[in-house]
């Protein structure tokens, strides 16, 4: 039997799994039979014990109940591959944006704000998702389930991604990024959905936010770090754009941090994939590595193997 390890909210959804032998962990002790793991997937808000994988001298592969893998990674034990969670939260992070961006387009924060005085608004135009024109920074499961929603809406939707390719049912083509420059000043909103690596981190900066046209929406899916805050906060101060941040640079955000009450920003505190889907469909994610593993010897979605050694996930 094969050894593994899974977090305590998927072991019983999980079930049995023929040729496994599934242990309960979340990371927060010392593991029972540490010299036998081959696999862990790792709890999605256990990075402060990650360091016990190196404590697993029989570990080969290690598997994120997240999208995001970047605090994973420099624990990794040389020779272990790591493989991220494609998939799981594209759905809830999609309907989370669509969120973000009504809200803001819509003024929703500044309704909320007059019920708790208890003060009708005046009628007035505002913003529309409608006849809009936003561009997706990163095409793969999140970026590709955000522009379906949007075209619900009846946006125009451009995509960018790290290199040409074809289109699908939601945009004509998808545009390499050094096309980025020349696509900009045409949208009305920036939808960052990246991962955060080498290459995209800052990837948003002062140059990428002058191109945007005045009043236009930054939204961040993805990971704080690939938006310049300092940027992003001097366009946003000078009422030039405006965001709404489901991710930041820093995070947590601290207490007094300038973004809290710079003009025109909406934060949602991290929870794009935190909903009651998440447990169902994580669990059903690991089945299918696992399965594959058991099968194989080797795991899906490879993103890295080794400390700091990237794969480059397809943006």
């Amino acid at each position: 039997m094969t050894v593994v390890s899974v977090p305590t909210m998927f072991a019983d959804l999980l079930g049995p799994i023929s040729g496994a032998d599934i242990l309960s962990w979340d990371m927060t002790e010392a593991p029972e039979r540490a010299d036998e793991i081959e696999l862990v997937v790792v709890p999605p808000f256990g990075a402060r014990w990650l360091r016990r994988l190196e404590e697993l001298p029989a570990l080969r592969a290690v598997v994120t109940a997240t999208a995001g893998y970047e605090h994973v990674q420099p624990h990794l034990p040389p020779g272990v591959v790591l493989a991220n969670a494609v998939g799981v939260h594209d759905t809830a992070t999609a309907e989370l944006g669509l969120g973000l961006l009504i809200a803001a387009q819509r003024e929703l924060p500044d309704m909320v704000r007059a019920q708790d005085r208890g003060e009708w608004l005046a009628p007035r135009v505002r913003r529309s998702l409608a006849d809009s024109r936003a561009l997706v920074l990163g095409y793969g499961g999140v970026g590709r389930a955000l522009a379906a929603r949007l075209r619900a809406c009846e946006v125009t939707v451009t995509a960018v991604a790290s290199r040409a390719r074809a289109g699908d049912d939601h945009v004509e083509r998808v545009h390499p990024i050094d096309a980025l420059p020349a696509l900009l000043p045409d949208h009305d909103v920036l939808a960052v959905t990246l991962p955060l690596t080498e290459d995209t981190r800052g990837l948003v900066d002062t140059a990428v936010l002058a191109a945007l046209p005045e009043d236009a929406l930054v939204l961040n899916l993805g990971r704080g770090a690939v938006v310049d805050t300092d940027a992003l906060l001097a366009e946003l101060t000078a009422g030039r754009l405006r965001a709404a941040l489901d991710v930041t640079d820093p995070e947590p955000l601290p207490q007094g941090h300038p973004l809290w009450s710079a003009p025109g920003v909406l934060v949602s505190h991290h929870t794009g994939g935190s909903s009651r889907a998440f447990p169902s469909r994580g669990a059903a994610y690991v089945r299918r590595q696992l399965e594959r593993y058991l099968a194989t010897g080797s795991v899906d979605h490879v993103v890295a193997s080794g400390p700091r050694r990237a794969l480059a996930e397809e943006a």
